[in-house]
């Protein structure tokens, strides 16, 4: 099982060629289903891809309904590391989106789940636009992931790989600030969207890429379950895709 993946010079050209892919899904479905139900995903990785995706023109944005991938448990949504916030702030008001679902991780997490979960249940998500951690998560979803659960929305313990990612990306000073418990997305949730569109840049990343589009399926590597779906790009940039042996020359 493979992945297919495009390999661009740098995050910029990555961005873009990515934020045309995601443009045509959101336009062809809401063309064909009158909406587009989409799957947003956050953090330091996604900043050229979403800032390329929102500056777009012709995007049908009235017709848009957004979900997002995890939220951290206790953690304020005026807090700098708030993926509420993240996404108010770099996608929803560049955007005009008026349709979106946010997770709140300072109310009950099991309440939190059912929402979440009851929302996204109404129908299929369109595109799914999601990254790969360093230590090879999916969404929040840490090795060992848990491919079996149907539940859409899950809490999960952050591993030390992951919290350390956290600091690295700045969002926190010490791994002891960073939440120990997040609410995310299951695998299952994001294998069931008509599309995913993966943005995988730096070269922090490579060693997780490799594992994740090179190796087995394993949950131990969460993000290579994304080699199961029929319909998923990845797109790279040169240090991402250092590690890769059939990686080749960028496309731009």
């Amino acid at each position: 099982m493979h992945i297919p993946f495009q390999v661009f010079r740098d995050k910029q050209a990555l961005g873009e060629a990515a934020a045309a892919q995601a443009a045509g899904a959101i336009a062809r479905a809401a063309g064909e289903r009158g909406r587009a139900r989409i799957l947003v995903g956050t953090g330091a990785s996604q900043f050229e891809f979403l800032e390329a995706l929102s500056r777009r023109q012709g995007i049908p944005w009235a017709q848009v309904e957004m979900f997002h991938l995890d939220e951290y448990i206790g953690l304020s949504p005026d807090h700098p590391a708030s993926f509420r916030r993240y996404l108010i702030e770099r996608f929803i008001r560049p955007t005009g989106i008026t349709r979106y679902h946010f997770l709140d991780g300072t109310q009950d997490p099991a309440e939190a789940c059912r929402r979440g979960g009851a929302a996204i249940r109404e129908a299929p998500i369109d595109c799914a636009f999601v990254g790969i951690g360093e230590n090879a998560h999916l969404a929040f979803n840490d090795p060992p992931a848990d491919f079996a659960t149907d539940e859409p929305y899950i809490v999960v313990e952050l591993d030390e790989a992951c919290r350390r990612q956290q600091v690295g990306e700045g969002w926190f000073k010490t791994v002891a600030e960073v939440p120990a418990r997040a609410i995310t997305i299951s695998v299952r949730q994001i294998l069931a969207s008509r599309e995913i569109i993966c943005v995988v840049p730096d070269a922090r990343k490579a060693a997780a890429v490799r594992k994740c589009l090179a190796g087995p399926v394993t949950p131990m590597a969460p993000a290579s379950i994304l080699q199961t779906h029929e319909n998923t790009t990845v797109y790279l940039d040169t240090a991402s895709a250092a590690l890769l042996p059939q990686a080749g020359a960028p496309k731009a």
